[in-house]
């Protein structure tokens, strides 16, 4: 009898076991495994499954071997440097192939016909991906990141203030930081100035007072603390970390973000907490900025406290963020492309003089936007798009299973001579003189610096509107040359950055 009770005993606690072990089995063997043959029988390669890490080990090693080449001087065949994995295997597999983020099968696309159906996302077969860790801490679920009726709700509150005549009442912010900037640079007449540091300035100010209504030195805690935010996101990039081990136990850098996200939050309550006692005007309304159209709808009942943090987080990061890149970019091009930029100055000078800028004209600086576009290509500030499906789905001849996810690379689109010719790695502005349709065949989705279809990044117009008012302030009054001291060096640090900076010789005209 004793026996029988021990073995039933001994039944019970093993029965538990194998269906613990067949899960584990299932989960890191089993399935890569399958979803991998499914995805060569329709004619997509990739790197082959390794067990447990997938192909991470493959990708720090590329990583390591792209640090040890010697870039070309000056050279805009960027890719290979600061993607060299999904470089290479592009190279190696197609423009569309699938590798391994440790258990995580993601599909790199690169086709314009199936980027499009994914951007689209007709039917919302193709969701944004929840932010976990610390793209979280980062940016929220505030507008570029939330989904749903919440998104829906959110975007039509942001498009009510960064478009339009509400636009427009922000350019004289934009010219009077601009102003302040350019007056700064006097001492650098005939020398050299790093005007990368200088745009994080501007555009940092710009935002403060444009969408919240504060200097730069009440929010310069909030911004240093998000590039803070945002290091940490790059330096984690290629570490793969398991489900539920950060409960167990927390990294020193998933610590230090923590108190980062807090002390975001702090100073974001702080400026709500003085908006709601310094009600605006004669009304006593909140204001028509960002931030008092946040508090009037959270006023309302629309949204929360965490709901507003979360937006101006959002709108502190990537509304200053983006801009910055895009100038320096662009001053970089100009800098090694004298004819562009007397163009660019020529067209300036003819339609404003030396008087400041206004609506109408920015709208009509064609040549300005040629070489925008043409920055934006060579140089796209986002590192890549993800998006997922969570059912079994058709996507053209494909069918993928439940719980892919989708990795886009702008840059790999964007640098593809399939889709822009051999001249692929030139500044050539006049490629867009008819649009952006004609300059990429017909297949518009082939260039996506913010994104494409009805997620595209709702600040383009912000961004666009500022970064052409800081050029043409400064073509107005300088000339510049790029610096014997620039190192060229593109790197993917949450967005493309120049590590080293931008630096140029300033020449008072």
């Amino acid at each position: 009898m004793m026996m029988m009770m021990i073995i039933i005993l001994a039944s019970f606690l093993f029965i538990p076991l194998i269906v613990i072990l067949v899960r584990i089995v299932k989960k890191l063997c089993w399935t890569p495994l399958h979803v991998q043959f499914m995805m060569r029988s329709q004619g997509i390669q990739g790197p082959s499954y390794k067990f447990l890490h997938g192909n991470f080990k493959e990708i720090v090693e590329i990583k390591k071997e792209s640090i040890n080449k010697a870039m070309d001087h000056l050279s805009h065949d960027i890719f290979p440097t600061t993607l060299p994995h999904i470089f290479s295997w592009k190279k190696l597999y197609g423009a569309n192939y699938l590798y391994w983020y440790g258990l995580q099968p993601e599909l790199v696309v690169t086709e314009p016909e199936l980027l499009k159906e994914i951007l689209s996302n007709g039917n919302n077969n193709y969701p944004k991906m929840d932010l976990e860790g610390f793209a979280k801490k980062l940016l929220g679920d505030g507008v570029s990141s939330s989904k749903g009726e919440k998104w829906v709700k959110m975007r039509k509150l942001a498009n009510h203030v960064f478009h339009g005549e509400s636009l427009k009442s922000m350019i004289p912010v934009m010219i009077m930081s601009c102003e302040t900037m350019l007056e700064r640079w006097k001492i650098y007449e005939d020398k050299e100035i790093e005007v990368f540091k200088e745009f994080r300035l501007l555009t940092s100010e710009v935002i403060s007072r444009t969408a919240f209504g504060s200097s730069y030195s009440e929010g310069k805690n909030i911004f240093q603390m998000l590039m803070k935010l945002a290091s940490l996101i790059s330096g984690n990039a290629s570490k793969v970390r398991f489900p539920g081990i950060s409960q167990i136990w927390k990294s020193c850098d998933e610590i230090e973000s923590e108190k980062l996200e807090q002390g975001i939050r702090d100073c974001i309550t702080r400026i709500i907490k003085k908006r709601e006692e310094e009600k605006i005007g004669e009304d006593h309304n909140f204001g028509s900025d960002f931030l008092g159209k946040l508090l009037e709808a959270y006023q309302d009942n629309r949204i929360s406290i965490e709901d507003i943090v979360d937006e101006c987080k959002t709108f502190y990061f990537a509304g200053h963020e983006t801009t910055t890149i895009l100038l320096g970019w662009t001053i970089f091009l100009l800098a090694t492309n004298k004819k562009w930029q007397e163009k660019a100055r020529k067209e300036v000078v003819e339609s404003f003089g030396h008087n400041v800028p206004n609506a109408d004209g920015l709208s009509r600086l064609k040549i300005m936007n040629m070489i925008f576009n043409e920055s934006l290509r060579l140089y796209p500030p986002i590192a890549f798009i993800k998006r997922k499906v969570d059912n079994k789905v058709e996507l053209g001849k494909l069918t993928l299973p439940p719980k892919m996810h989708f990795y886009i690379s702008p840059l790999a689109v964007h640098h593809d001579h399939k889709i822009w010719g051999e001249d692929v790695h030139v500044f050539k502005p006049d490629r867009f003189a008819e649009g952006v349709v004609k300059a990429t065949n017909n297949n518009p989705v082939a260039y996506m610096p913010f994104g494409y279809g009805p997620r595209t990044c709702l600040g383009l117009n912000f961004a666009m509107t500022e970064a052409k008012i800081t050029l043409l302030m400064i073509l107005q009054r300088y000339m510049f040359t790029i610096s014997p001291n620039y190192v060229h060096s593109p790197a993917q640090h949450f967005i493309l950055r120049p590590q080293h900076g931008v630096k140029v010789i300033l020449h008072k005209i």
